[in-house]
């Protein structure tokens, strides 16, 4: 018989170094009251303490300290396994303090550990991370130094490279749903994304462990119809109906919008232009890059979002399918806070087998940020100095998309540009180079990218890149820039050059519409 229970009594069901599963992407799919008061618990008893985590995706806002950010308190965890540690600052400082155990690995590959640990698997084959920080050649996904244990393996099966990840195991999971019946069966109808919500129930019920539930709603006549049940009553243990609805939004910033949830086709949709910047001058170049036959697409956080907008705006955006890693296909991807949702979305799929789509190379076309580049073309995105950024589900997508596009400022910290006369004119130059003799962390990796002969581009503001046989080579420069002061003074190393060096599309630094057709 399920119980329904007060948020205030999930801690006293949560055992002294137990290991918690917790589901959540950004601020979509997170228990937040069940948080809230296990927080809360711990700083007025202590307890429970010494919990192990293991997340797929970061969630939570650092600036008011809700989810995983609750649980960064010394004592309070003593190891975790994640996908991305950028929107929990506060589990980063306990790992360079080093007062946690922490691993980082790549997000698909850990929620699809979830689904191998339901079916109590001895670990995941996967052959993403191979050559970055996640190969046990480099770092074995391994944080700080007081993290020793191997988790990944290295394993050369079937006449290739697989690397093993070991197979965990979940004591609690804290998740998220809509609406309860009488039997503890669960819906997600309110819900942007699926998550890994029945893979992780399955994992810990088949532990022996306890899941609970966050919901809205309870039905309390009838039962939820079978083909809208996401996790059968027999996997869950307790019920917490969210008293306080502020802390059981459908994001942190929404309380409920239909658009993430329904499918509908909007018919003349105008879109405002938006302004002539350096990140719509970097959008309008990636953009350019595409054809119909690239019609699946995936767009990273941050500056590749303004893609889309880029596509609406020329009234390109109905040729192409875009696809975000947590589940959601097709439709508008949401930006922000909302990242990670889409405006009248095709379908959602679990985590799980949106990344089997994707690391198998089911995407054509994947943009993604751009922070440190070397000379062999490897990307840094989840470590700068003492700041634990995590890779989320950059490996994954990087490794496995036909064709990559790193997008970005050319450098950083204060970069300010013009437009006159359509030409690019650098008033201020950005204080961090980006393009550096080595990257601090291999989240991709070039030489990697070369021998499986990918085509991977890098587009700035001011130059365009391309991954060559012999390095990473100048083949695009702006107008208006000059090559040895703007570009070649800005590196750490020198790249080749193009023969054939070209002006980037004088249309992208103009103020009307490009009129692009693709």
């Amino acid at each position: 018989m399920n119980k329904f229970i007060k948020a205030s009594d999930v801690p006293k069901l949560i055992n002294d170094g137990s290991t918690l599963l917790l589901d959540g992407f950004v601020t979509i799919g997170v228990p937040e009251e069940i948080y809230y008061e296990v927080e809360k618990s711990f700083l007025e008893t202590g307890k429970p303490r010494d919990l192990n985590l293991i997340f797929a995706a970061g969630f939570g806002n650092a600036k008011s300290g809700t989810g995983l950010n609750r649980f960064g308190h010394k004592g309070m965890i003593k190891k975790a396994i994640g996908g991305h540690w950028g929107l929990a600052p506060k589990l980063g400082e306990l790992v360079n303090q080093n007062e946690i155990i922490g691993y980082n690995l790549p997000q698909g590959v850990i929620a699809q550990m979830f689904r191998d640990m339901a079916a109590n698997k001895p670990g995941t084959l996967s052959h993403v991370g191979l050559g970055t920080f996640v190969d046990p050649d480099l770092q074995g996904g391994k944080i700080n130094s007081i993290t020793i244990e191997e988790i990944v393996e290295k394993l050369h099966l079937n006449g290739r490279d697989v690397l093993f990840f070991k197979g965990q195991k979940g004591d609690i999971a804290l998740l998220k749903g809509t609406t309860a019946d009488c039997e503890g069966n669960i819906s997600v109808e309110e819900e942007p994304l699926t998550l890994e919500t029945l893979s992780m129930a399955t994992a810990v019920k088949n532990n022996g462990g306890k899941v609970i539930v966050q919901v809205k709603n309870i039905l309390k006549d009838g039962y939820i119809q079978p083909k809208d049940v996401k996790i059968p009553g027999i996997m869950v243990d307790y019920v917490v109906v969210a008293e306080n609805l502020d802390f059981h939004k459908q994001t942190f910033i929404e309380h409920y919008n239909e658009k993430y949830v329904m499918r509908e086709k909007i018919e003349g949709l105008t879109v405002e232009p938006v302004k002539l910047d350096e990140r719509k001058i970097i959008a309008r170049r990636c953009a350019m890059l595409l054809t119909r036959d690239k019609k699946i697409l995936n767009y990273g956080i941050g500056m590749p979002e303004m893609i889309a907008t880029i596509l609406n705006e020329e009234g390109q955006e109905e040729h192409f399918i875009p696809t975000v890693e947590p589940g959601a296909i097709g439709g508008t991807p949401a930006g922000g806070l909302n990242f990670g949702a889409s405006i009248y979305p095709r379908a959602i799929v679990d985590q799980p087998y949106q990344f089997d789509f994707y690391d198998g190379g089911g995407i054509d076309t994947a943009f993604l940020g751009l922070a440190q580049c070397d000379s062999e073309g490897n990307i840094n995105v989840s470590k700068f100095g003492p700041k634990i950024a995590g890779c989320g589900g950059f490996i994954n997508i990087t490794q496995n998309a036909k064709e990559v596009v790193f997008c970005g400022t050319f450098t950083a910290s204060g970069l300010d540009i013009a437009i006159e006369d359509e030409k690019l004119v650098i008033k201020t130059e950005g204080k961090i180079k980006k393009f550096i003799k080595d990257v601090e962390q291999i989240t991709f990796s070039g030489n990697l990218a070369r021998k499986n002969g990918k085509k991977v581009t890098y587009v700035t503001e001011r130059a365009v890149f391309e991954l060559k046989e012999n390095g990473i080579t100048l083949t695009e420069i702006a107008p208006g820039i000059d090559l040895e002061k703007d570009i070649l003074a800005q590196m750490d190393f020198a790249p080749l050059i193009s023969e054939d060096l070209k002006l980037m599309d004088l249309r992208i630094f103009k103020n009307e519409k490009m009129g692009l057709q693709l």
